[in-house]
């Protein structure tokens, strides 16, 4: 295949009879992470964004056992409520991928029928949150099938995923990070007083994290070392590999950062900030999707032009220190003496019309369905293989 075709070569194509073809993108989501649900979720938004006359949906659920699934082109049952989960459905009709780097053809099946062929696929967006799908897995295995997608390669997807490893490369790079502690899977099974003890050079409180997980899911907020052993067990359900941080006092502000089009520079949005008006100590899994009235969302954020001109450049050098590409949010602390820390960088945000990725760029007057055709517009201007 050649590797270096231009957005004009890498169309859809004509039909059969002549007329230019939909885009043909498939939609991959679920997965076998924590944030199954939120995938799905955030799924059936970019589902009903996508404009039917300029795109041939597929929906590809991958279940929580792994499974690859052929899901509804249906929205609905997809969304996310109080006291609803949203689920991929096991027992759909199977789909086998591609494994070559000639073939574009996923093969359908189910029991009692023949296999059947499906017609071959543009693009791939992953809209999956998590492990085995935003750490560089999926990204890995259609990088191996030649297939173009919407986001951040191998190296960034797994390097951001990772809170330790993301911090390493931040410092590094020379931009300011608070200080954490990392308690690995070896250091917890062969003294777990030891790890302890090496929190104690922080300052309570604390917040203990997953290192590969996202959504907050997994993450307690302790405030003396009496909490700390219970935090890492309950952080260790979802990542044997904990990350300790210390609380910085401030403000929580965002900054979305795209994709420039070509050799241009990464575009930042304005930023965003979460305030938690009630109800939760932190920006917490139920304050993020469940609970409406417990936090604020405000984008633009409330700040001055030389403290967003600061955030923005560190957004922009951040995200292209870390190799990303397509999309990413950057996440910061504000001081009340006015220090900027950087936080971390999530490789697939967020995504509903809701969450503040979308919103920041809806207040650069970018919409959501404008939003969601530059990023597949930037999937299909990359070339695949080595970049």
């Amino acid at each position: 295949m050649n590797t270096e075709n231009t957005p004009s070569e890498v169309a859809a194509g004509a039909g059969p009879d002549g007329a230019p073809r939909r885009l043909r993108v498939a939609l991959v989501f679920g997965g076998r992470s924590s944030e199954h649900a939120v995938s799905c979720a955030t799924a059936a938004s970019v589902m009903s964004a996508l404009d039917p006359e300029r795109y041939d949906v597929l929906p590809i659920g991958i279940a929580k056992d792994g499974s690859w699934v052929l899901a509804p082109n249906d929205p609905e049952p997809l969304r996310l409520a109080p006291g609803h989960l949203p689920e991929v459905d096991a027992s759909a009709p199977s789909v086998l991928l591609p494994m070559s780097a000639t073939a574009r053809h996923l093969v359908v099946h189910e029991a009692g029928q023949p296999p059947r062929e499906l017609n071959e696929v543009d693009v791939v967006f992953p809209l999956l949150h998590g492990p085995f799908g935003e750490d560089g897995t999926i990204q890995g295995m259609l990088d191996l099938a030649d297939v173009r997608y919407v986001g951040s390669g191998v190296t960034a997807s797994a390097v951001m995923m990772d809170k330790h490893m993301m911090k390493v490369v931040f410092q590094a790079a020379g931009l300011p990070v608070g200080p954490y502690v990392v308690i690995t899977d070896r250091e917890w099974r062969r003294d777990p007083a030891a790890a302890l003890d090496a929190v104690g050079a922080l300052s309570y409180p604390v917040f203990v994290k997953p290192a590969r997980a996202g959504s907050s899911m997994g993450i307690s907020k302790v405030d003396g070392p009496e909490g700390l052993q219970a935090a890492v067990e309950t952080a260790r359900e979802h990542d044997p590999k904990v990350v300790v941080e210390q609380g910085v006092v401030g403000r929580e502000i965002e900054c979305g950062v795209l994709d420039g089009h070509g050799t241009d520079a990464p575009r930042t949005s304005p930023l965003g900030e979460c305030i938690v008006v009630q109800g939760h100590e932190f920006y917490d899994f139920e304050a993020k999707y469940l609970a409406d009235d417990d936090i604020r969302l405000e984008a633009p954020a409330d700040v001055s032009p030389e403290v967003a001109d600061r955030i923005a450049q560190m957004a922009a050098t951040a995200f292209t220190v870390a190799g990303c590409e397509g999309l990413a949010r950057c996440d910061f602390f504000l001081t009340e003496d006015g220090e900027v820390l950087l936080n971390e960088i999530n490789t697939m945000p967020g995504f509903t019309p809701s969450s503040m990725y979308p919103r920041m760029w809806a207040a650069a007057g970018l919409t959501y369905p404008e939003l969601i055709d530059e990023l597949i517009s930037l999937a299909m201007e990359r070339r695949v293989g080595l970049r």
